[in-house]
């Protein structure tokens, strides 16, 4: 077994028994040879049944209501179960929206005999609450996070909650802007026509495979589907295949005892040593049409006697739907890489500017406020020096090491926000910020800036705690600054900032290409107050030009933050000024506005 997967799971024990979440539901089940394949390795199918009624379990825990399931994300498998070993399940609830939750699965392996333990994989299940009886909405109660990890599943929730909403327009944006082309056909020995492989099954639901609202498991769903998927799978390879991933799924609608559910599936692309199987099912009672139940996309792979992936044949779509499906396929699959290398990608791995694409920008600006909500949420941080209740903390962590620096500002949350999440405004109070451009709008909250900065040796670059003296060379950036508003009460506005890299835009004459890891603002909200932390993760030969900030020996730091206190400030008052202008109405007193603007100038944090 991985001695560092053994670490990460004893550590992650240990944290839960320091603190136990009142949602959390465990389950352990021995694997018989009743829920294996022919491999005597426990089915995928089985342990998605499993996994939906652990889930469920604590979801109704904190709902206090019945729930179902509403969608699940992408899950990888990543070890295979064999009989007599233990599954051990673990689910809790990460976060309540209004009537929805997120419950986050790990499911680990468990040898007795070994006394080894090693994780199989982790899914994120969306629940909703099921109506009253008088037909009203349950509305849940918030989750209050107990431990650091919890604390950054929490913020963290609502960014995967935001991809789950674009996943059908990612797809639909990757078909209409012509990114996905044909296979290439000439590597194959063979092509199998899609139509050999398809197959249709029909399940009677029982009182055994519903829950107690009558309704049939979800898990159970999810298992058929698995089994005629697995079936069509094999119709191409001729031989067994091992399920990979199952793509990101959504219920459209609820099954009851009594219901016919169609199960249909068939190949509908299949690459170099993968494919992928389309399933779809339908419910009917004995009399009306066939209601849509679910639609769920399968990666089979074929593994050789060394456990290598087999080469597959190719398929032949059939036409017109066949063709949708086919290319969807190819859609789905580089959704799969990008997600892969973006997500997955630890913070401290080379390279630190992903290619900017339209195809991965979902991802990207995912990971973007992902990776300062973590930063953000880490607790080793070390208060360094404190002026005027301006504070700067570190945090050292193997590679990197990390700083802040807070204060808090007389200036609503939301204004703060709009004025720091305009990037071009920061050359007006940082003076490390040469010139900022705005080359790129994405979206109404990704924007791509082109930054020119003094060079590493004169700061750091992007930081409020570097030094602009000297001439020198330049640095320039290509920054993606995601924003995001609250999504609710207790979440902070963010303005996340990374680098990545545009082939239509290489480094300007004169200047080197820096590369920001991870950085940006979050603001709290705080009566009229607003709490503004900056934060920035900077590489180990940084450290030289900051380390008179750290050690108290200087407060260039200060300066620059108390230039932003008085730009927040600043146009907070004139914002409030053009409003009661607006109205006719006068802003305290007799003051005029060049007081006003005078008395900022001497205003000191």
């Amino acid at each position: 077994m991985n001695s560092r997967i053994a670490h990460e799971l004893k550590e992650d024990e240990e944290e839960e028994e320091e603190s136990v979440n009142p949602t959390e539901v465990r389950m352990s089940q021995i694997v018989m040879a009743c829920d294996c394949t022919h491999r005597l390795e426990l089915s995928v199918g089985q342990l998605l049944k499993w996994m939906d009624s652990t889930a469920c379990l604590s979801a109704e825990r904190h709902a206090g209501s019945p729930c179902v399931t509403a969608s699940m994300d992408d899950i990888l498998f990543e070890h295979t179960i064999s009989v007599g070993q233990v599954v051990n399940i673990r689910a809790k609830v990460n976060r309540a929206f209004n009537t929805s939750m997120e419950v986050g699965i790990q499911v680990n392996c468990e040898d007795l005999f070994s006394d080894c333990h090693w994780r199989v994989c982790h899914a994120y299940a969306t629940f909703v609450t099921q109506r009253t009886k008088t037909g009203q909405k349950v509305t849940l109660r918030p989750i209050v996070p107990n431990t650091q990890k919890e604390q950054v599943e929490y913020s963290l929730a609502a960014e995967r909650r935001r991809v789950r909403m674009l996943h059908d327009d990612i797809i639909k944006e990757l078909l209409s802007i012509g990114s996905v082309q044909q296979a290439d056909s000439s590597a194959v020995d063979s092509v199998v026509a899609a139509e050999k492989t398809k197959v249709e099954s029909i399940e009677l639901v029982l009182p055994p495979h519903a829950n107690h609202q009558v309704n049939t498991f979800g898990g159970q769903i999810m298992a058929w589907m698995v089994n005629v998927a697995t079936i069509a799978a094999s119709r191409l390879c001729k031989a067994h295949p091992i399920l990979q991933t199952i793509d990101m799924f959504t219920f459209r609608g609820p099954s009851q005892v009594g219901d016919r559910l169609v199960l249909r599936a068939i190949v509908n692309n299949a690459f170099k040593n993968s494919m992928e199987v389309g399933v779809r099912a339908e419910a009917y009672q004995e009399e009306g049409l066939n209601r849509h139940i679910n639609s769920a996309f399968m990666t089979f792979e074929v593994l050789d006697a060394s456990g290598k992936p087999c080469t597959l044949p190719q398929v032949r779509p059939e036409p017109l739907e066949g063709e949708r499906r086919f290319q969807e396929a190819i859609a789905r699959k580089k959704i799969r890489l990008d997600r892969k290398y973006i997500i997955s990608c630890k913070q401290s791995e080379v390279p630190l500017s992903v290619p900017w694409d339209p195809r991965n920008q979902v991802y990207l600006s995912y990971n973007n406020v992902s990776a300062l909500k973590m930063l953000a949420a880490n607790n080793n941080w070390r208060l360094s020096t404190e002026k005027n209740k301006v504070r700067l903390y570190t945090l050292e962590q193997k590679s990197t090491l990390s700083f802040r620096v807070e204060a808090e500002v007389e200036i609503p949350a939301y204004r703060a926000f709009s004025l720091l999440a305009e990037l071009s405004n920061r050359t007006s109070w940082d003076t490390h910020y040469k010139q900022c451009e705005l080359i790129h709008r994405v979206d109404d909250d990704d924007f791509i800036y082109r930054v020119v900065t003094p060079s590493v040796h004169q700061g750091v670059a992007g930081s409020p705690t570097s030094s602009s003296e000297g001439e020198g060379i330049l640095q320039d950036f290509i920054l993606l600054t995601s924003t995001r508003k609250p999504c609710g009460s207790g979440d902070p506005y963010v303005v996340a900032l990374r680098s990545v890299s545009l082939v239509s835009h290489p480094p300007l004459e004169g200047c080197n290409r820096g590369e920001v890891l991870c950085a940006g603002f979050t603001i709290l909200e705080a009566k009229n107050m607003s709490l503004i932390t900056y934060y920035n993760q900077a590489s180990p030969e940084v450290l030289p030009y900051i380390s008179t900030d750290i050690a108290g020996l200087s407060s260039s730091f200060y300066h620059t933050f108390c230039s932003c206190s008085q730009y927040l400030t600043r146009n907070r008052l004139q914002h409030a000024l053009e409003e009661q202008a607006d109205n006719d109405e006068p802003i305290g007193g007799n003051k005029t506005l060049s007081g006003l603007s005078e008395a900022l100038h001497s205003t000191q944090l």
